[in-house]
Formats: structure tokens, sequence, C-alpha cells
């Protein structure tokens, strides 16, 4: 089968965000899309959604941390699988809580790694296939208190460039995508997450009641496009960072840890934790 064959999609975490624009997108390119969300509420939320489109999605429950649910998508003959499902879990990385910390790698790392192990098998039997990673500019670098949803996003982007070495004998594509800072309410529910925690309050680190998300926020009209185009195959990068405008930045945070002293900055604030305390939530970037 050529890659250009290649027409069932499933794409885990289409309720919202990412998922779900590209669900839409790759629908009215001609794609069979199945469109997978966590839960049942969201199936006929979905469904109603891509009605009102004109569009015609296949509507799963899949919540990619349980087993029974990744069995099930083994029966649908996924030949493109959007691995986009996750969650942002804020916080510093020595205040986050044990279940929270072992709940962001089930979902984002474990869980979908799973999910793919059975269907890049199946992939393998049919000769062809496509694998694409939503992972993050987090992937490849790292701010404060978003320290265990970057680790998590690096895990993944060793996960992805490891599996295209492997599968590429088998005819099997395998890609990235690695939104930067976009405006979808992700960044900031994730500076939200502490209201949760089952701990000490007086034993924190940071008040996060004063910290937000602290980067301004781009359109994320540039990841639907990009995300759509990687899925259907019409781009062929390896590793696709929007928005583009960040490229030479992340490269040169990427030097960084090299040229770090363990001295540097000693007694004194960071400034991105500072940006932190100066930002205001759901800022969008001007212009």
């Amino acid at each position: 089968m050529a890659s250009a064959a290649l027409k069932k999609v499933l794409i885990t975490g289409a309720g919202t965000g990412f998922g779900y624009e590209t669900a839409m997108r790759l629908a009215e390119k001609g794609f069979d899309v199945i469109a997978a969300v966590e839960i049942y509420a969201q199936v006929q939320t979905l469904k109603r959604q891509a009605a009102e489109r004109g569009v015609g999605l296949q509507v799963e429950k899949l919540d990619v941390t349980d087993d029974g649910d990744r069995r099930k998508a083994l029966n649908w003959g996924v030949e493109i699988l959007v691995n986009n499902a996750g969650v942002g879990e804020g916080g510093s990385t020595v205040d986050i809580p044990a279940p929270n910390i072992r709940h962001q790698f089930e979902v984002n790392v474990t869980g979908p790694l799973l999910l793919t192990q059975g269907i890049a098998k199946q992939m393998v039997k049919r000769g062809a296939g496509r694998i694409v990673w939503v992972s993050s500019r987090e992937g490849l670098n790292v701010n404060p208190f978003t320290g265990i949803y970057s680790a998590s996003k690096h895990a993944v982007e060793a996960i992805a460039e490891t599996m295209a070495y492997e599968l590429q004998e088998h005819n099997i594509e395998v890609a990235t995508v690695n939104p930067g800072p976009f405006l979808t309410g992700f960044n900031d529910r994730m500076f939200q997450t502490w209201e949760s925690w089952e701990d000490d309050p007086s034993q924190r680190l940071f008040d996060y009641s004063k910290l937000a998300f602290p980067r301004a926020q781009f359109d994320p009209e540039a990841v639907y496009a990009t995300l759509t185009s990687v899925a259907a195959g019409e781009v062929d990068s390896f590793r696709n960072l929007e928005p583009t405008s960040m490229l030479e930045e992340t490269k040169r945070l990427q030097r960084v840890p090299w040229e770090r002293k363990v001295t540097d900055g000693l007694g004194t604030r960071h400034q991105a934790i500072q940006h932190s305390y100066e930002m205001q939530p759901e800022t969008p970037v001007a212009g």
C-alpha cells in the first residue's frame, strides 16, 4: 500500500482543541476519520458538532489509559494514527503530588505508547502506515512550572524519534508536531490544576494563586493547518514546530544547558519565573 492511499485516521483527544479541528479538516479533505474522545458524554456532542459542520465522523470513546478502550481500537483498521490526547499538569517540580505526576505520564506517554504498539504492528502487516505524535515545543525546551508536562513531552520526543528508526524498514512514516504557546485554553488550565491537589498547601514552595502561564499566546490556526497537513501526508518533515517564528529561539534554548554553570543566577529569581508573576491568563500575542 502506498502512503498516498492511506485514508482511515484515528485521532485521539478529538473532543477539543487541536484534535477537534484536525478531525474536522481531515474529514473535509475526504479522509475516513475516527474521532476519539475520553468520555462517553463527549460522543453525542462531537457527533452534533460534526453534523453542524457538514462532515461525517466516526466518534468513539477511547481513554488512552484504559486497556479495554485500547484493545477496542485494534478493530478499527487504523492506517493513520494521530496521538493527540494529552493533559497538562502545572506547578513546580518540587511541589506536584505523586498521583498527579503519575497521571501526567499515564495520559501523555504510557497510554499513547501502548495504543501505538498494537496499531503499529497492524501497520507493519499491512506494509504502510503513518504515526503522528503531537508533542510540544516543551518537548524541546523547558519553562518553570511546566516541568512535569515538559518531561512527558521529552519522553514523547524520544519515543517518536526511536520509533521512526525502528519502523522505517516497514514503510511506516513517523512525525511529530510541536506546538508552542497557543491560545486554546490548555496552557491556562495547566496553571489551575493545583486547585485540586491533595497535599499540604503550607508545604508548597510557591503560591500558585499568584502565577499564570508565563508567555503571550498565539492564534492556534497555524497548528490546525500543520497538524492536518502532516496527518494527511502533505508534509514530510519529521519535526514540525509551530509557530515557525519560534524556531531560532527554540534551537538557541536547546544549547543553553551546554553553556549553563551550576552557579549561574544563584540567589536571584529566574526571569521566566518572574514572567509568571507578571503575566495575565489568556494573554494573546500582540498584533
